[in-house]
């Protein structure tokens, strides 16, 4: 199979011939790649500025939506021919309570992590990949019209797994700490499918915040931020108009602590905040939030990494309903052979709604 290989942090991907990837004698798919999301900061990984433990030489790519060549003896519903999405968040079987979890050709947490990632250790950037059988999830017929498109749940279903770990009730109003971002926009989009009454969405980014404005109408409630936090904090409050009950903070390893405590500050007396960003994985101020506060309105803080094997299943269902509908996004389609191309591509373009996606049997 041809597969865009990284060789070195700082080189550009290779693409070059490499084995066909088996699956192992049970527990494992073979998967044709038919679409993969290019996150806007893959750029970064590649790089080394993000310092992810990936190991050269290595095929990346987070999830993919595919189809099965090949299903191992213990399979009971797939099938070869299957459409399916691969789940890119692998984990461990040896531990239900605490598995160790790598993200397949991306990441992974800790010494188990990396453990995990020796045999997952090639993600969505070639022709064909090995895939867990459990991480495999059937797509409807209708995502076979248009696969780059569905390769979206990339991006969707990382705030949807962290809406569903501060328990997101249809009605409440929720507040997104980086709405204007690329996971942070997809957070807005998925807030209001899951039946949320209204969105606070602060941001810089004046043009932004018109857009999602435009799109979601009057429960989608702007905020432009001034860096001053008491000003900034004062002013999301008003704009929910009425209590806030939930907050998720999406914001980029680049924003400072302060803006994410502005915004989990403004949650009501049992409010729940839930941290999904990268504020300090750079360096810089970690977030303090007061002590007192916390415990004298019984605020629930809540960290979430990535999101449980069942969230996959919920954010297909929103698609596959149009709740979540995935027509107004941009989509830019490139081949494997233009793999740097579409990293420099989604570093440029990674705004609301704006997908790159990597099409590996594509040649152009």
């Amino acid at each position: 199979m041809r597969a865009a290989v990284l060789t070195g942090f700082g080189a550009p991907l290779t693409v070059r011939e490499e084995p066909d990837p088996e699956a192992g004698t049970s527990g494992e798919v073979v998967v044709e790649v038919l679409a993969a999301s290019v996150p806007p900061y893959a750029a970064e990984v590649f790089g080394g500025e993000r310092k992810y433990p990936l190991v050269p030489p290595v095929v990346p790519g987070v999830g993919a939506v595919g189809r099965i060549v090949h299903v191992g003896p213990d399979a009971t519903r797939l099938r070869v021919g299957d459409l399916v999405w691969c789940d890119p968040t692998v984990r461990s079987r040896d531990d239900a309570l605490t598995p160790d979890i790598t993200l397949q050709g991306w990441s992974s947490r800790g010494e188990g992590g990396a453990r995990l990632a020796l045999r997952q250790h090639d993600g969505a950037f070639a022709e064909l990949m090995r895939v867990h059988t459990e991480n495999v999830f059937p797509l409807p017929a209708a995502a076979g019209d248009d696969p780059a498109r569905w390769a979206a749940l990339t991006a969707h279903i990382i705030p949807y797994g962290g809406l569903l770990a501060g328990g997101l009730e249809a009605g409440e109003t929720l507040l997104v700490s980086g709405a204007t971002g690329n996971l942070g926009s997809s957070a807005v989009a998925v807030a209001f499918a899951m039946g949320a009454g209204r969105v606070v969405a602060p941001g810089r980014n004046r043009a932004v915040l018109d857009l999602l404005a435009d799109r979601f109408g009057p429960r989608l409630r702007p905020v432009p931020l001034t860096g001053d936090g008491d000003v900034d904090r004062a002013a999301m409050s008003d704009a929910a108009d009425g209590p806030i009950d939930m907050m998720i903070d999406l914001l980029p390893p680049s924003a400072p602590s302060t803006v994410a405590r502005a915004a989990a500050m403004t949650v009501r007396e049992y409010g729940r905040v839930v941290l999904m960003g990268g504020v300090g994985m750079l360096g810089g101020d970690d977030l303090a939030l007061p002590y007192p506060w916390i415990m004298r309105n019984s605020i629930t803080v809540r960290g979430q990494w990535m999101y449980p094997r069942a969230a996959n299943v919920g954010i297909i269902r929103l698609l596959a309903s149009g709740a979540l509908d995935l027509a107004p996004e941009t989509v830019r389609l490139f081949g494997l052979d233009a793999v740097n191309e579409a990293v420099a591509y989604a570093a440029a373009h990674g705004g609301p709604f704006e997908r790159t996606v990597l099409v590996p049997r594509n040649s152009s």
